[in-house]
């Protein structure tokens, strides 16, 4: 049978809980019409990309799916129905990873600990200083005593 992956975006007004429900009668539904299910994925709640009637979040869930397309056309028949369903896509793929998907693996890599002393600036070496030290005055300043030498000479 061919290989499939659904994600699917619930609204953000239901919970967690009830995101779940909807996971697992998607997924009975499929394993009724002879399909397997060989990866899940709740990725959580997520900023949407833009507005989908009136939501800017949704609850994200991937499903990886071993079906026949006949399973896969009544799955994407009764997520229409579902009026708690914002939006899915289906798409035939190859091979289903075993291993987490990239949402997942890089909300693991994230470490929100020390993250290394702050780098100097494009004009600056480190040091504090004040107002009047910044580059630019310096070189304002600079300027203006080199037309000063200039202007005391010829006179």
């Amino acid at each position: 049978m061919p290989l499939y992956e659904c994600v699917l975006i619930a609204r953000s007004e239901i919970t967690q809980q009830q995101v779940d429900e909807i996971a697992d009668g998607v997924v009975a539904q499929v394993e009724a019409d002879g399909a397997q299910v060989k990866k899940r994925e709740y990725w959580g709640l997520r900023n949407l990309a833009y507005r989908i009637r009136k939501n800017r979040k949704g609850h994200y869930v991937l499903l990886g799916l071993d079906a026949p397309s006949v399973a896969v056309s009544e799955m994407e028949r009764q997520l229409h129905l579902n009026e708690d369903i914002l939006r899915f896509m289906t798409v035939k793929v190859d091979a289903i990873d075993d291993e987490p998907s990239a949402p997942l693996a890089r909300r693991d890599d994230r470490d929100r600990g020390f993250r290394g002393p702050k780098p100097a600036g494009r004009f600056d070496s480190g040091r504090r200083r004040g107002l009047d030290d910044r580059e630019e005055f310096r070189a304002r300043d600079e300027f203006r005593s080199d037309r000063d030498d200039d202007l005391g000479e010829d006179e």
